[in-house]
């Protein structure tokens, strides 16, 4: 049971942090503010530093770990291009990424929730991803 809610649980931040990580990387060649670029660079980093970990735990349980739903990134893709067309300023990606966020601890949080018995050090990646997710939304605010 532990193991089986380890990978599950693992799996889950792993496409929560691709999908995280695709989002910045959508949005930041657009972003015309040299902070809001610099705040999202370091997010970035900030994940790709989890991602590392989160790689080495789910090697160490022998899984190569989950790509985002192909549905919901295509969904994605789509609003953030729609939304940026309509309007491109700082103030609607800061939103679009305060939403994703948003989104990523609600699901976070019902993963944590759904596998209890999940060990310590997986549980601590997706506390440390829902932290980092929760920075994230905060700095944002200021550019709405």
């Amino acid at each position: 049971m532990v193991e089986r809610d380890t990978i599950r649980l693992l799996r889950e931040c792993d496409s929560g942090i691709k999908m995280g990580i695709t989002a910045i990387d959508e949005v930041i060649g657009h972003v015309k503010g040299d902070r809001m670029q610099s705040v999202l660079r370091d997010s970035k980093h900030e994940s790709e530093r989890l991602q590392t970990d989160l790689q080495k735990a789910l090697h160490d349980y022998h899984d190569e770990g989950k790509d985002p739903n192909p549905m919901v990134q295509g969904m994605s893709w789509v609003k953030t291009n729609w939304e940026m067309l309509i309007d491109g300023t700082d103030s609607k990606i800061a939103e679009l990424m305060m939403d994703g966020c948003n989104m990523g601890i609600k699901s976070l949080s019902r993963y944590m929730n759904q596998y209890k018995a999940a060990d310590e050090r997986s549980k601590d990646i997706a506390k440390r991803l829902i932290t980092s997710e929760e920075k994230l939304s905060s700095d944002m605010r200021q550019y709405l």
